[in-house]
């Protein structure tokens, strides 16, 4: 028999789950998350779970809060069973079922005021984050974008909010009116100096309104960097079934993840913080080598298994894995281009890092797919792979592999795989990029026009020898034997 998850229940999830040990009449709110997606419940909420579990903090509950219909979405989700999450960890070897119960509530999308004074409440000492790379309003190069529609809106009416960034001013200049210390700003989004690309975002649309606010600001709130990694799949049929088949929890919207997590971060909290040591978080001096290692080598490598997994229909990540071809592209991609520009990490062996990504990505258990790696594309190509690009241009080293990544993904974006299935994109940019991908299988430089995703890397000759020549390769000879001509060294013009 199965039980719908609620604070009613937990007793009768205890026979297949772990439950919170804590009461949740015991928690009071000390943070405000905005964006409550599953990495957020896999990640941050499991960190804080184990914290309070441990008796300690109590007083660092989350409330959640966004901006779009999709947080509308969770939130009747959500609320419907208490705001617990049921997250289903799956090893090679284990899986097992917890409840987690640190959030506490989330704010209606839309209520500003609600929203703004439970910002101002000096109770809230963190407000964070984990809104996706394309959430900072950035380009290419990293700086932040002041033109956006978006942002010039907030700008110009910053007492009604419609963006994450504009909630954050409205909320630090209410405390500030009032005497009142700010909060952090803590970003969990994989982003290299996420810290710093939030302060500019937030500094940058103060500045729009208000730029001597904008510089009490910069000069008193704290920032932050932080790098989080955990592999969380997107929920769909699959995992609600198996929440209620395997561990008989009618759960509206569980959370699936592997078992592995990490959480790097600065200790730069004035208002306080919990003591997230106790559960496991590293706090160090730099995080900039960490999540220079995880992003270029873990979400680079992602990047580069999604498109030619697509394009042989391949539809988890684990059968990408089983691929011989693909798993030999990866790992060479890794050891010859990626890892050699990665400077050293404290206590880290790079490529034993890699062979543990490469493990992570093998896990059948995880039900990862190509479809959620392959989306978005337009804000990770020029995070996770051509920043390795740029780098060994720099160095006068040439990128055989990571042009093939860049071209990959062109003849992704044609919109039919190998076989002529079609391809459904996910990506705010598609229109724009299926209109230059079909344009680039007759002029490879088409592709190449997009100054906001490929930045000073188009301007590159060898770049765009080498990406001419794998996509021309791609589409005489398909992405099978591209690859086998990749890993034969024979990928040159």
């Amino acid at each position: 028999m199965t039980c719908k998850l609620s604070l009613a229940t937990l007793d009768q999830v205890k026979a297949t789950a772990s439950v919170p040990a804590y009461s949740r009449a015991q928690l009071s709110a000390g943070i405000v998350h905005f964006g409550v997606g599953n990495f957020h419940r896999a990640h941050q909420a499991v960190y804080l779970d184990d914290l309070f579990n441990e008796g300690h903090d109590h007083d660092w509950a989350i409330i959640g809060a966004g901006v779009l219909p999709s947080d509308t979405a969770m939130r009747e989700k959500l609320a419907a069973q208490d705001f617990l999450t049921t997250v289903v960890e799956q090893d090679n070897n284990r899986t097992a079922a917890r409840v987690t119960g640190p959030m506490i509530d989330i704010l209606k999308v839309g209520d500003i005021n609600t929203t703004v004074e439970t910002l101002a409440d000096p109770k809230i000492r963190i407000v964070s984050m984990t809104i996706t790379e394309g959430g900072y309003f950035i380009d290419a190069s990293g700086s932040f974008n002041p033109a956006h529609p978006a942002i010039v809106e907030d700008g110009r009416n910053p007492a009604a909010p419609k963006t994450v960034f504009g909630f954050i001013v409205a909320g630090l200049k209410a405390r500030q009116e009032r005497g009142i210390q700010p909060f952090t700003v803590m970003s969990c989004d994989n982003i290299p100096h996420n810290g710093k690309v939030t302060q500019n975002a937030v500094v940058g649309l103060a500045k729009l309104s208000d730029p001597a606010f904008a510089d009490w600001i910069r000069a008193n709130v704290s920032f932050p960097n932080s790098m989080v990694d955990r592999i969380t799949p997107a929920t769909g049929e699959r995992e609600i079934n198996i929440a209620r088949d395997d561990f008989a929890i009618e759960d509206n919207w569980p959370v699936f993840c592997e078992e592995f997590k990490q959480w790097v971060m600065e200790d730069n909290f004035p208002a306080g913080r919990p003591k997230l040591e106790k559960a496991g978080v590293q706090f160090v001096p730099e995080v900039a080598p960490y999540e220079h290692m995880k992003i270029r080598i873990l979400n680079g490598g992602h990047a580069a298994i999604a498109y030619p997994a697509a394009l042989l229909d391949i539809h988890f990540v684990h059968e990408a894995m089983e691929h011989p071809l693909i798993r030999a592209f990866l790992a060479k991609l890794e050891k010859d281009e990626i890892i050699p520009v990665i400077p050293p990490v404290p206590d880290t062996d790079l490529n034993a890092y890699f062979d543990l990504i490469e493990r992570r990505f093998a896990n059948p258990k995880i039900g990862d797919t190509i479809p959620r790696l392959a989306q978005d594309g337009s804000n990770r190509q020029p995070k996770f792979i051509l920043p390795s690009t740029a780098d060994r241009l720099a160095r006068g080293e040439d990128i055989v592999g990571l042009s093939l990544v860049s071209a990959l993904w062109c003849r992704y974006f044609h919109g039919t795989s190998d076989s002529g299935q079609k391809i459904v994109f996910n990506d705010a940019s598609a229109e724009r990029l299926q209109a230059a991908a079909i344009k680039a299988k007759d002029d490879p430089s088409a592709f190449l026009v997009f100054d906001d995703i490929f930045g000073e890397v188009a301007k590159s000759e060898l770049f765009r020898k080498r990406f001419a020549h794998a996509l021309r390769t791609l589409w005489s000879q398909g992405t099978a034997k591209t690859l086998e001509l990749y890993l034969q060294n024979k990928l040159t013009s």
